[in-house]
């Protein structure tokens, strides 16, 4: 019999360390420093993906052990109580996670425990797409090109037992609450988690959506992206499976255009292994800027400019849009995550790793790695970064991606009966006919035009 230590891999088909013809014992430990790094959206979705897999392994005749405290305590006193002959577990890439990954192993190693940990969350494995001197990329085009190319694992089989001996199920806890540990109720309504619904949402994307994915996926309005995004965070559904899916459905698209879009939609699932990749590599991004300056930014000190974008009152539609439908829905729309991260760095001038961390907190997808490159590349500091000069003009941005301001209207109700014309024009409208327009909705609290003349300035001097 072995102990499988599930982390960010809560399903049962598809996981590449639970696939066995052995006895396995699944455990999952709620690990007290990682919980300190959560937020309860992301909790919230992982109680619920956790219910969801118990349910999975009692309908195999198994079932699905909870324990809580540190993984470096409870991790080996499981597997040595049930005289288990291996412990193995699907790797993570953060520098929290291998750190605390080693101490288990050692552990485990001075108790005479055999351990494993398999590459399962990425279609290739850290350290194997890399340049011809065996570096890790740092432009995604050429790291695409690779990944592309390369052969793909095909989905792994579900274990063949599940076994909880009674000598360890009395250590078991029942599922906790948010409040058992420690968290509020989020904010936004957090969608529904599990296999069942991961897969649901793939075959309804591939049917329809993914077919016209690269012509309407910057559209918000449009809802035509997947929302697989918390689900491929915590491991619900197995990426072999996304894959084999996403094959399907190029194979099955009715012209040339169709197999390009699935192809587009490929090429996120790319994008995401590129920053996985780059944080395995160099786990500092996180805190720190991967780009080097000169000399240090001269990010500007703005709490209440911060706090009117947190609270989407920047009086400019498209943001403020944007950050409501974070509050309301825990997540956000791709191109809108571009606009408001633009925003922040380059019209409030404030420091991406803000913007980072309040997306940490109210995001039900974050994810370490997804999350600190698209922050980095917003903020002109990160991988294959936008350039410090090219800078988002939001209400350009808001006029050609929501024509019709009807995702603005969604989320900005003070402006449901504005003239669209007049929504993107707010920021240039007289002060006396916003007042009329939406007397409740703000004026914009920044000049566009003055702050990216400031933001190009504060780059140049920081490059010297």
């Amino acid at each position: 019999m072995y102990v499988h230590w599930h982390r960010r891999d809560l399903r049962v088909e598809d996981n590449r360390a639970l696939s066995s013809s052995d006895p396995v014992l699944p455990v999952f430990v709620f690990d007290e420093e990682v919980l300190f790094h959560a937020a309860p959206p992301r909790v919230s979705f992982m109680l619920s993906a956790l219910d969801s897999l118990r349910d999975e392994y009692r309908e195999r005749g198994g079932n699905l052990l909870f324990l809580r405290g540190d993984p470096r305590e409870e991790i080996p006193r499981i597997a040595t109580r049930c005289d288990a002959e291996c412990v193995v577990w699907n790797r993570d890439y953060s520098g929290l996670a291998k750190a605390r990954d080693a101490d288990v192993r050692d552990v485990l190693a001075d108790a005479g425990i055999e351990r494993r940990a398999y590459h399962d969350a990425l279609l290739h494995t850290p350290g194997t797409i890399t340049t011809n001197q065996g570096d890790y990329y740092s432009v995604y085009t050429y790291f695409w090109k690779k990944w592309r190319d390369r052969e793909k694992d095909a989905p792994f089989d579900a274990p063949d037992e599940i076994v909880v001996p009674d000598e360890v199920a009395e250590d078991g806890i029942e599922i906790p609450t948010l409040a058992d540990l420690g968290f509020e109720e989020p904010e936004g309504t957090i969608p529904p988690a599990g296999t069942e619904a991961a897969r649901d949402l793939l075959s309804k994307f591939c049917e329809r959506d993914a077919y016209r994915y690269d012509e309407a996926r910057d559209y918000p309005a449009r809802e035509a992206t997947s929302r697989l995004s918390p689900h491929l965070k915590f491991g619900t559904v197995g990426i072999r499976d996304v894959w084999k899916t996403t094959e399907r459905a190029k194979n099955d698209a009715g012209n040339e255009d169709e197999a390009e879009s699935v192809e587009e939609f490929q090429g996120q699932l790319a994008w995401r292994e590129f920053y996985a990749h780059v944080l395995d590599d160099d786990p500092s991004v996180v805190v720190e800027n991967y780009k080097d300056y000169r000399y240090d930014i001269a990010w500007r000190d703005d709490p209440d400019g911060v706090q009117a974008w947190k609270d989407g009152e920047t009086g400019y539609p498209i943001v403020d849009a944007g950050m409501r439908q974070l509050r309301e829905e825990a997540w956000v729309h791709n191109r809108v995550r571009m606009i408001v991260a633009s925003f922040l760095t380059k019209d409030l001038l404030v420091d991406w790793r803000e913007g980072y961390d309040w997306y940490r907190r109210k995001l039900v997808d974050h994810d370490t790695a997804n999350d600190n490159g698209g922050w980095q590349w917003a903020g002109s500091t990160g991988t294959d970064a936008q350039p410090y000069f090219r800078i988002f003009n939001p209400m350009t941005q808001g006029e050609r991606f929501d024509s019709d301001a009807e995702y603005i209207k969604r989320f900005v109700p003070e402006l449901s009966d504005v003239p669209p014309e007049k929504v993107h024009e707010w920021t240039e409208l007289d002060p006396d006919e916003r007042e009329d327009l939406a007397p409740e909705y703000p004026a914009p609290i920044v000049d566009h035009s003055e702050r990216r003349e400031m933001a190009i300035t504060m780059f140049e001097n920081a490059r010297g």
